[in-house]
């Protein structure tokens, strides 16, 4: 009988994952940001199987810490990611070459299959809960998604608290990617499941009252917040805006976006009936 691969080796036969892992861990240490892993250990062996990484979303750039901290569990993170990426080049060869699942808000389901299925055969498929950035920093309504997929596939929802990527690059912040020594923490929760026949608002309420009081405890922990800062809450005196502030901004961001793509869809359509009509 063979022995099982040992995880070093399984993460080898991915080059452009390896290469990517390589350039994160550079990145890191020329920005000298400090890192800072909590709950390593609650992350599932390869043995145990797949899992959904729940992350809150406050940044940019914060899944590099979040896939660092699954990297020293010697796991591989598989994130879902908004499709619109598949139009650039480089980020479709990344996403077909790295085990991304790209999300079509049009099409969702084909891409929840795809994580289910990644999720059955044993890997770690990590979830932005909130879908998008919180300008807040707050943890925004969660969708029900992870939850769902977490009961379909019969594997445990591991929460993720990623606190000080949002000062790197963030919505409405001032953009810090050079040495900085930024320190960021990542926490990760105790694993659990979720029953096949849950109730799935209940249970997405009871994620988000976990991740909330895991990110409460971050904070505490952090260190200093100072008042004013663009990167800290409006509730720790920061002058980010406030979770029903926040929305307002979201909501005509959302208008200028929709009437953005009403515009680009329109175009076709015009010159159509301007070359019809020889003009």
């Amino acid at each position: 009988m063979s022995r099982p691969t040992p995880a070093s080796s399984r993460r080898r036969r991915e080059p452009v994952f390896r290469t990517l892992e390589i350039i994160a861990r550079t990145l890191v240490r020329a920005q000298a940001l400090d890192l800072r892993f909590t709950g390593v250990d609650n992350i599932p062996d390869h043995e145990s199987g797949g899992a959904v990484l729940t992350v809150n979303h406050t940044g940019y750039v914060d899944f590099i810490p979040a896939a660092l901290g699954v990297y020293r569990a010697g796991r591989r993170t598989r994130f879902m990611i908004k499709s619109e990426v598949m139009k650039i080049a480089v980020m479709r060869f990344l996403v077909n070459h790295t085990g991304t699942v790209p999300v079509d808000r049009s099409a969702g389901a084909q891409a929840y299959q795809a994580a289910v299925e990644r999720l059955r055969s044993g890997e770690v498929v990590a979830v932005y809960p909130e879908a998008t950035i919180s300008r807040s920093f707050e943890l925004k309504d969660f969708k029900t998604g992870a939850v769902r997929m977490a009961a379909d596939a019969g594997v445990p929802i591991v929460p993720a608290i990623v606190w000080g990527a949002q000062r790197q690059w963030t919505k409405g912040g001032t953009r810090t990617m050079g040495r900085s020594r930024i320190p960021v923490s990542v926490t990760f929760g105790t694993p659990f499941f979720i029953a096949p026949d849950a109730d799935v608002a209940a249970e997405t309420a009871r994620l988000h009252e976990v991740m909330h009081r895991m990110l409460l405890d971050a904070q505490q922990a952090y260190g200093p917040h100072p008042a004013g800062e663009f990167w800290v809450p409006a509730r720790l005196g920061g002058s980010a805006p406030t979770r029903d502030e926040a929305a307002v901004i979201e909501d005509a961001e959302a208008q200028r976006k929709a009437e953005a793509r009403a515009r680009k869809a329109a175009e076709p359509a015009r010159g159509w009936w301007r070359r019809k009509l020889g003009r």
